[in-house]
């Protein structure tokens, strides 16, 4: 009887483990992100999501080794195709940094320097990492903004970054990311102050990314839509932490942790009744100073009770197939995990209907008997 070759795991592009990033405040270290853990398979896309200040842009530039200041502590490992970001000395990162690994930066209008023209700072990127005569890395410059849908191309890469919209300075951001042919793309709110129409434009060029270049991609971003339309699989933080982690698909379905649960609910309902006020998460994310010892949702919590408050909530499952383990690259079917004490405890969230929640007959009396019902305010009440 032949014996069976055991299935190969395919080998994550990122592999992300415990990363904590420390800075020096009033004579002592401030942790600003605290033990993240995920994984990026070849061709995925990865959205980051929560709110300013949960700690998502810090995670990348501490990726990327662009965070220079004084005294800070970058521990943890991020294995990039097998090598260790974390602690690689800068000259290694700069052989990695634009060739595999590109970023598309926040405001294209700062990211860019203004004093030279487009076409020279895709030029001299291209120049940086491949042996080709000005000409050569011009005509990729050209035919880049071409792919990216910049009219004009040849014209718009001899103009200076204050002479183009909006939309047009990030098309030319993600051109020069793509300039290398990265096999990461890490791309931060890309679609920040663009109006609904380019940021369609935008999210469409992102996905082709992973068919037309064979680019991962990292997604940043606060907006629960733009994940649901792009992301295949989803990492919530808040104050620094993982609040959850899972495929997109089954995220969005069934949250497990309730500051998912509040942002999905905070999205205006696409049909039914016009609600009067969108539910909206009461009180702010804590200071990293002030975080509390528990749970960091936890002052903002209508499920809070005792066992949130004295130490932060290990990962749990959620009720999709998988282990810890999965979660962090033993399998390409990672399950969904919170953490969160509710799922551990066998207590599930109320079910979603809707932009609301509902009593499920089958739940158990605890999660039948909470209220209010969801672990939002509508907002009522406030200026």
């Amino acid at each position: 009887m032949p014996v069976e070759a055991p299935l190969s795991i395919p080998t994550p592009l990122l592999e992300v483990h415990n990363l904590c990033v420390s800075f020096p405040s009033r004579g002592r270290m401030i942790p600003i992100v605290e033990n993240v853990s995920f994984t990026l398979g070849e061709r995925d896309i990865l959205g980051l999501v929560g709110e300013s200040g949960s700690g998502k842009s810090v995670t990348a530039m501490a990726l990327m080794g662009l965070i220079d200041s004084p005294g800070v502590q970058i521990t943890g490992s991020a294995l990039f195709r097998g090598q260790d970001l974390v602690g690689l000395p800068q000259k290694a990162l700069r052989r990695l940094r634009g060739r595999e690994i590109a970023m598309i930066f926040q405001d294209p209008m700062t990211a860019f320097t203004p004093v030279y023209t487009i076409g020279w700072q895709i030029d001299e990127q291209i120049r940086a990492h491949e042996r080709l005569s000005r000409r050569q890395a011009r005509a990729r410059t050209v035919e880049l903004l071409a792919d990216m849908g910049v009219p004009d191309p040849a014209r718009t890469a001899d103009r200076y970054p204050h002479q183009l919209s909006g939309g047009l300075r990030q098309r030319a951001m993600i051109a020069m990311a793509l300039s290398c042919n990265p096999s990461l793309l890490i791309a931060d709110e890309p679609t920040t102050a663009l109006d609904v129409t380019v940021q369609a434009q935008i999210l469409d060029l992102i996905r082709s990314l992973r068919s037309t270049y064979g680019s991962s991609v990292l997604l940043i971003t606060h907006d629960m839509g733009v994940v649901a339309e792009t992301c295949d699989e989803t990492l919530v933080l808040y104050s620094g932490r993982v609040a959850e982690s899972g495929p997109t698909e089954a995220l969005f379905a069934h949250p497990g942790h309730p500051y998912t649960a509040a942002l999905l609910a905070s999205i205006p309902p696409l049909d039914g009744p016009r609600p009067h006020r969108l539910p909206a998460i009461a009180g702010a994310p804590p200071a990293p100073l002030e975080r509390p010892a528990g749970c960091a949702f936890g002052p903002r919590c209508t499920f809070v009770h005792d066992t949130c408050l004295n130490t932060p909530p290990p990962l749990v499952p959620t009720g999709t197939a998988g282990s810890p383990h999965q979660m962090h690259g033993a399998s390409d079917q990672p399950g969904q995990f919170a953490a969160c004490v509710l799922p551990a405890e066998g207590t599930p969230l109320l079910p979603r209907v809707g932009n609301a929640f509902s009593v499920n007959p089958a739940a158990p009396p605890s999660a039948r008997t909470m209220t209010p019902p969801a672990p939002f305010s509508t907002g009522e009440g406030l200026p």
